[in-house]
């Protein structure tokens, strides 16, 4: 039997508690997280089937104090697994925490945390979208070529998955800007 295997999912940058989910789901059938690659294939290895609970962490100011930044989880009996796109991973087995343990103990810690990626994430993709993408597509409706046309097509499907995590992340953050009000 094989002792590691890869698996291809896509998260979106709102879906970090979605992810963790998945990484615990697969812990608990025998699958340990090993490490994910762009463009999002995790690999596994084998391991002894156990509830282990996976929080996802985007905090590039951190990153630049890397040790104490791990230090700070590690005292609180996080393991420290790996940094992509700006996320850091971390696991603990749910036998060793107290209670419902997270890394984000409140609404207001959550909400702190996607104005983190909205500033490291988020903005550059405007900057991109906005100066990149839609000037291209503006250049290429105006020109009605019948060569442009799957061009024209690419930069539609482009412009509407941009679309599309923009809303998914406006729509996470107002939930819980308004949870955290409460």
């Amino acid at each position: 039997m094989k002792q590691t295997k890869k698996e291809f999912r896509i998260f979106l940058i709102t879906d970090y508690e979605k992810e963790g989910e998945y990484l615990s789901l697969r812990h608990s059938q025998g699958w340990k997280f090993v490490k994910v690659v762009f463009p999002g294939i995790y690999y596994f290895e084998k391991c002894t089937p156990e509830d282990v609970v996976y929080q996802l962490d985007y905090n590039q100011d951190g990153l630049s104090n890397k040790d104490e930044y791990v230090q700070l989880f590690q005292d609180c009996g996080w393991e420290y697994l790996m940094d992509f796109f700006g996320y850091s991973y971390f696991r603990k087995s749910r036998a060793a925490m107290d209670g419902d343990e997270q890394i984000f103990c409140d609404e207001e810690s959550r909400l702190e945390m996607l104005q983190r990626v909205f500033q490291g994430r988020m903005l550059p993709l405007c900057i991109i979208l906005f100066g990149v993408f839609i000037p291209q597509l503006l250049s290429v409706i105006g020109e009605p070529r019948n060569d442009m046309t799957i061009i024209l097509i690419l930069y539609s499907i482009l412009f509407l998955i941009y679309l599309f995590v923009f809303v998914t992340f406006a729509v996470r953050y107002r939930q819980l800007k308004s949870h955290s009000k409460r």
